[in-house]
């Protein structure tokens, strides 16, 4: 979308990009001094948020994404509100969009720095060649080079349900996928763990669980991390189901399971967080929007049930029990899983409101902190010029090449 706003503000958006690239990036540290959780100046709870990089897009890709599609929707076709259909109740302020769109990353982690988000846990599935898993890797990659470039932390959430798929689809044995598993926290470990700007906990590389879905037995975990070293050596590992003997701790997720009837009401949400927060520090926390699923409709599965946003009170809410808990850590249930509509970015149907939200709650435990709810604004316009300047610059080298030297001149020349 495009406005005309954004034509009037290339000195602001400028003084904007300086500053997020210069003056206001904390400083990388060797990860033997990195902070541990918070930094210590305020004790406050570092934000990381969960983050899907699995999106592709046809201009970009050449083809839609199961993600924006899930065998059903069409992004292709466009309604009269410009709007393409996906596979959401919700519609993205770009539109669909392709998470290997340098753009885009630009977008998410300027919008995440403005609003007081430190970094962000992606969802992986492994270095194996297994349904889309290969693009959520080297997506993966692009979104922590530009986490490094914009000075976010970043972590990675191993999806361990690609060990159960190579086991159903390739009659792998137990023994094999706990190899798998090894292989993959290997890489995890010899790629990003050593990075300065890799999320720590009490000094050691932070890993999250998501499951277990597979191996569920100590004896199995202690074989995938192996190659680490000891205990003493092996990363702070987080699962949302903890593993006895192993995990250092837990991290708290929307409990749809708990839904009665098809929604997940107030106090089986509270009664839920009271247990998650009852076990102590080694718990990390979660603040989400709401849940919003497509799976239904799309006839992908059958729904997880719903959680109303109940005008951003939800979202206020958790945030604040999670702050209070006093839980060093607090995960942002979700950047973008528009499937399951739990994303805090920008939408057409909510704005800037769960940004606002966060950047309010970071705010009152940090008096340092400095944008301000209109500062969201900017990276939008930032993407809409550089879309705007790629299709002219684009066009410009298609007509030179073609021989139109004039046709190109006056592309370039135009303002």
């Amino acid at each position: 979308m495009t406005t005309t706003a954004s034509r009037r503000v290339p000195l602001l958006v400028l003084a904007l990009l300086v500053s997020l690239t210069r003056t206001g990036l904390p400083q990388a540290r060797e990860p033997a001094t990195a902070p541990s959780t918070a930094p210590a100046a305020d004790d406050r709870p570092l934000l990381l948020v969960h983050y899907m990089p699995w999106f592709e897009s046809k201009p970009v890709s050449g083809v839609w994404g199961w993600h924006w599609t899930m065998n059903k929707f069409d992004p292709e076709k466009v309604g009269p509100d410009g709007r393409r259909q996906i596979a959401s109740h919700y519609y993205p302020l770009t539109g669909p969009y392709d998470s290997a769109d340098p753009h885009v990353l630009e977008y998410h982690a300027l919008l995440m720095r403005i609003a007081g988000i430190d970094g962000v846990i992606a969802d992986w599935y492994g270095i194996d060649g297994i349904f889309d898993y290969p693009v959520i890797h080297r997506r993966t990659q692009l979104l922590f080079d530009e986490a490094r470039r914009r000075g976010l932390r970043f972590a990675v959430c191993y999806e361990d349900r690609v060990l159960k798929v190579a086991q159903e689809r390739r009659q792998a044995t137990t023994r094999q996928a706990m190899d798998r598993g090894q292989a993959h926290v290997r890489y995890v470990a010899e790629q990003w763990f050593r990075d300065p700007l890799y999320a720590r906990w009490d000094g050691r590389p932070l890993l999250l669980v998501f499951g277990q879905e597979y191996l569920s037995r100590a004896e199995h975990w202690a074989h995938v991390f192996e190659p680490l070293g000891g205990r003493d050596a092996w990363p702070a590992l987080f699962a949302q189901r903890p593993i006895a003997g192993i995990t250092a701790g837990t991290f708290a997720w929307p409990p749809m399971w708990k839904s009665e009837g098809g929604v997940l009401k107030r106090d089986a949400l509270d009664a839920y967080l009271d247990d998650v927060y009852a076990r102590g520090p080694a718990t990390i926390g979660a603040a989400f929007p709401g849940f919003h699923d497509i799976y239904a409709e799309a006839g992908a599965q059958p729904t997880h049930g719903r959680l109303d946003d109940a005008d951003g009170d939800t979202l206020r809410h958790t945030l604040s029990r999670a702050v209070a808990a006093k839980v060093p850590l607090i995960q942002l249930v979700t950047w973008n899983d528009f499937g399951e509509g739990t994303m805090l970015e920008p939408t057409r149907e909510h704005g800037y409101r769960s940004l606002e939200i966060i950047q309010q709650a970071r705010r009152t435990t940090d008096p340092t902190f400095r944008f301000t709810p209109d500062d969201l604004r900017l990276p939008l316009r930032i993407y809409e010029m550089r879309k705007r300047a790629s299709t002219k610059l684009d066009d410009a080298a298609e007509a030179l090449a073609g021989g139109d030297s004039a046709k190109a001149r006056s592309l370039l020349e135009a303002p």
